[in-house]
């Protein structure tokens, strides 16, 4: 891979750029409801919930982020297949 998430380039590292590994750490919580998910994306990483599904998508197929979280990953893969597979 040349490029991270974050189109840095990190050809040949494994380690996940900070920024990727705080989208997983938001997305590992669980939450009440959208707004604070929301709230915490925009105050915490400084991005739109938009940017953040895009660069958590971005993950889902990247080894290095499935190494990091499985747990969240593989939970994240099936959620993705499972909407695939109704369309």
């Amino acid at each position: 891979m040349t490029g991270d998430t974050n189109g840095n380039d990190t050809a040949g590292s494994d380690a996940l750029s900070s920024r990727d590994e705080a989208v997983l750490a938001v997305e590992r919580r669980s939450w009440p409801g959208p707004g604070a998910k929301e709230r915490t994306i925009r105050e915490r990483l400084g991005i739109s919930p938009t940017r953040y599904y895009q660069l958590l998508n971005a993950l889902l197929d990247d080894p290095r982020a499935l190494a990091h979280d499985p747990v969240t990953i593989n939970r994240l893969r099936r959620i993705r297949e499972t909407r695939r597979a109704r369309r």
